[in-house]
Formats: C-alpha cells, structure tokens, sequence
C-alpha cells in the first residue's frame, strides 16, 4: 500500500521560508512524479509544484515560481518543495500527491495517493 507521509508545516513570517518533506512508502518512487498540491477552505485545490520521476521535468504554478523550488531524494524515498519568500496568500493546507505516472502536471483526478496535509501559515 502506497502511502505519503508529510512533514514540515508551520507558522512563519511574510518573507520566510520552510521546507516540506513528503515521503513515500510502499512503493520505490524513483520513476513516479510527486505533485504538491495546496488547499485553501472555500476555494479549489491547486497544483502549486511537481516534480517527474528520475530527475525528470519540474512544474511550476505561476503564483510561486521563482520563490519555491521542488526536489526529491531517491535514496530517501522523500520529495521536497522549498518555499522562499513566503506571502500571506501562501497560507494553505500543503498535500503532496502521486498519481504513480513519470511526468508532470498532475491532474487531481489521476491522483492516487495523497499525503495527510500539513498547514503553512504565513502571518505577521
């Protein structure tokens, strides 16, 4: 059973910066892309960054290029996105998912696995 176990959210300033980690088990997900999704209550949930599968391709939404960057250790089973230059409309519920394909995007409906959330609060 594939799952994603998340790690990392927390209460920072505007401007700051925090890592989430999102590891998988149950699967070697070398070649599976890990997409980070966000959620914000009364709005849909997004695609913010994806990266594929054996350092493939990453993608970006445009709301958070250039301040957020994805990676992943294969030797840790672990994918992570880096989040710099943090803005109060980043404030979400952060979900990694896979939709065990190789390329980005990931579309919500291939998902099939998600990671439990964790919540970024970006305040002054």
């Amino acid at each position: 059973q594939v799952q994603l176990v998340q790690s990392g959210g927390d209460l920072v300033q505007p401007g700051g910066s925090l890592r989430l980690s999102c590891t998988v088990t149950g699967l070697n997900s070398k070649l599976t892309a890990i997409g980070w999704f966000r959620q914000v209550p009364g709005k849909e949930r997004e695609l913010v960054a994806c990266i594929s599968g054996d350092g493939g391709p990453t993608h970006y939404d445009r709301s958070v290029e250039g301040r957020f960057t994805v990676s992943r250790d294969d030797g840790k089973n672990t994918a992570y996105l880096q989040m710099n230059y943090l803005k109060l409309e980043d404030t979400a519920t952060y979900l990694c998912a896979t939709d065990l394909m190789w390329s980005c995007p990931i579309a919500i409906r291939d998902v099939v696995t998600w990671g439990k959330g964790t919540l970024v609060t970006v305040s002054p």
